[in-house]
């Protein structure tokens, strides 16, 4: 579902009305308010003339709007114009916001807001404690989005600002909603900023808040477990609030979304046809106006319901379609490619075509991966901009710090004893801060370094900061692990989300531990695939009995964890893990999302060891058996069939039993 945001109205409003100023009435604006400037004296209207160019200019030319903005200040403070100063503050918010600099854009913000607070402009206040709010929220961060949330509706509540306090408990929903899936407290907040929208006669406002009511709703229903009846009073509460949503969206871009919502909804009743038709107008609607990424949305659900209808051959057409518009729009577009390829992947094996099946299975596995790795760089990202937070407050601090000594000098000098104590003082401050500050460096530099040894190993990541990239490198010999769980699919059908993510973390957290004893490379997981390899980046001689020791302990570990579950009436996992030895070529994919990988026939042989091989069994290719067969006890399968290797020799191996 779509959530719907009222946080950065007011800024995208305020950069909106200034935008396309180079051209028509804009620009005859600029030049009216710098003919002005030029012969304006150094007042309270001066600052308002720089502010309006400030946001003017905050359309387009940032440099120029923060230009502008930096001169209100100097002469607010000049004047000691303190509500001159908070907008302007408040513009260069929004031009390091629109830059990109968020943590410039909060530390603008939250001045203006000092300052707003000073001069007791609870209008500004409140507005301010909205657009940090937003910041954090944007950012995952949701607790700091929560606080200053709160604070917001207080001051619009005290201001009595009727539109204000409609926005914030909006806000305040949407952080609920994400924050620990609070659904009863974000539906209460949504249903009182209704209220608050209808007395303010906004309809923008009103369909907002009746979408994302429709959506607590919808939540509420796909909740596992509950008392079916009331499950679909929830359907009819949702579809209640979409329907007065659509009236109010007629003529707007949001239209397609609530007749695909009101289709959803249908569909979930088991009402196809119905579903059907209102998928095909959201269809129409977003077409209208060229929203491919709606119109494929709607397809795919629509394929759905011809596929709930058994329309096999209908639903394989709309999924298609879907895919051609999918494919144009980026990585913006996976999780809806992800609906897709699974749509096309069943359809297909409903058709008994496997063949187009396993094709689109595959795609649906790149694409996973793919929303895997953004995921993780949306986690990183929010780490980077907590550290660009903790390294702005240190910046502020230490300015603070050297504007408190210069005063303690100053005063210094009206007695000759307290210069020389003033002198004492800054020197043993100087000297610790001087200490703290290094302690900070080195701080920093050891979570930079944490934080890049997380994604690559140690010598590549060295020889990147080095040279500023790595070279791809040819290995001889190398030994690739692979391992599966069993009936993965099957199991997670009948496990909750968060059940099946916490027990594959709790798998990979001890597979991680194993082959780090042994200095095994950890290269990648894909689902429910673990691989990894010994020799790189770092070749050494006992790299094949180094992770088949590793395998033996994850398969040991997963049949000790199977039977604790089994105990307590838990569905338990079985592994299969399989190794093979030989040559590859290792080094960094991508440009701006760098993973260490490694390529060649000896890992795609790997990976055939384990699918070819048994639960609760390590099975080695003839290549690693010839390396390892007087370290370990190994059984000869003989030759066995391996997809697309034909027949190839394996073995299952053990550790030796130790003798008396």
């Amino acid at each position: 579902m779509k959530k719907i945001f009222l946080f950065l109205i007011i800024i995208f409003m305020f950069i909106e009305s200034s935008s396309g100023q180079t051209t028509g009435e804009g620009q005859h604006l600029v030049d009216s308010l710098q003919k002005v400037l030029k012969t304006a004296h150094d007042d309270t209207n001066k600052v308002k003339t720089l502010i309006d160019l400030s946001k003017k200019y905050s359309g387009s030319d940032l440099n120029n709007a923060l230009k502008y903005a930096n001169e209100a200040i100097a002469l607010s403070d000049k004047l000691q114009f303190a509500n001159g100063k908070g907008f302007a503050l408040k513009s260069i918010g929004i031009a390091q916001y629109t830059k990109g600099n968020y943590a410039d854009a909060l530390e603008a913000w939250k001045a203006a807001m000092n300052v707003f607070i000073e001069c007791k402009n609870q209008v500004g206040e409140g507005n301010m404690l909205s657009n940090i709010g937003a910041i954090y929220f944007d950012k995952g961060l949701l607790d700091s989005a929560l606080d200053y949330g709160l604070k917001a509706l207080k001051v619009a509540e005290e201001a009595k600002d009727t539109f204000r306090i409609a926005s914030a408990l909006g806000n305040v929903g949407n952080i609920y909603s994400d924050k620990n899936a609070d659904y009863d407290k974000s539906l209460d907040f949504y249903k009182r900023a209704l209220i608050f929208s209808k007395l303010i006669k906004s309809e923008d406002v009103i369909g907002t808040n009746s979408v994302n009511i429709a959506e607590i709703f919808y939540k509420k229903y796909e909740m596992p477990g509950g008392d079916s009846v009331i499950k679909m009073k929830y359907l009819d509460s949702a579809l209640g609030y979409i329907s007065e949503a659509l009236k109010l969206n007629i003529g707007s871009t949001n239209i397609s979304y609530a007749l695909k919502t009101i289709g959803d909804i249908h569909k979930l009743k088991k009402e196809y046809l119905l579903s059907i038709n209102y998928y095909m107008m959201a269809y129409d609607t977003a077409k209208k106006i060229d929203q491919k990424a709606d119109m494929a949305k709607a397809l795919v659900r629509e394929a759905e319901a011809y596929k709930s209808l058994k329309d096999y051959k209908k639903a394989l057409e709309l999924f298609v379609q879907a895919q051609f518009l999918l494919k144009d729009l980026g990585e913006d577009s996976n999780k809806d490619l992800k609906e897709t390829y699974e749509g096309l992947a069943s359809t297909y094996s409903l058709l008994n075509d496997y063949k187009d099946a396993y094709h689109y299975d595959s795609l649906l596995s790149k694409v996973n991966e793919e929303i895997y790795n953004i995921d993780v760089d949306k986690k990183l990202g929010t780490k980077l901009f907590a550290h660009d937070l903790e390294k702005k407050q240190g910046e502020i601090n230490l300015q603070e710090e050297v504007i408190a000594r210069q005063k303690l000098i100053k005063n210094g000098f009206i007695v000759g004893f307290m210069v020389v104590l003033g002198f004492s003082i800054i020197f043993l401050q100087q000297k610790k801060n001087i200490s703290k500050q290094k302690k900070n460096v080195e701080h920093e530099k050891e979570r930079s370094e944490e934080l890049l040894l997380n994604i690559l190993p140690a010598d590549v990541a060295e020889e990147l900061k080095n040279t500023g990239e790595a070279k791809v490198k040819s290995f001889d010999s190398v030994t690739v692990l692979f391992t599966d769980f069993k009936g993965f699919t099957q199991i997670s059908e009948k496990m909750t989300a968060e059940e099946l993510v916490a027990e594959i973390d709790y798998c990979f957290r001890g597979f991680d531990a194993i082959i780090s004893k042994y200095g095994i490379e950890k290269i990648k997981t894909i689902g429910d695939s673990y691989m990894c390899a010994g020799g790189v980046p770092k070749t050494n001689a006992t790299h094949p009995k180094d992770v088949v020791n590793a395998a033996i302990e994850i398969r040991d570990f997963i049949i000790k964890h199977k039977a604790e579950r089994e105990a307590k009436g838990e569905i338990p996992f079985e592994v299969r893990i399989g190794v093979n030895t030989g040559p590859v070529v290792a080094g960094i994919v991508g440009v701006k999302k760098f993973a260490y990988d490694i390529w060649g026939d000896a890992v795609n042989f790997a990976s055939r060891m384990e699918s070819s091989g048994e639960p609760g069994k390590v099975n080695i290719s003839g290549a690693t058996f010839e390396l390892v067969k007087d370290e370990f006890n190994c059984s000869y399968r003989g030759k066995v069939m391996a997809k697309g290797k034909g027949e190839v020799e394996m073995y299952f191996v053990e550790k030796k039993s130790a003798t008396i």
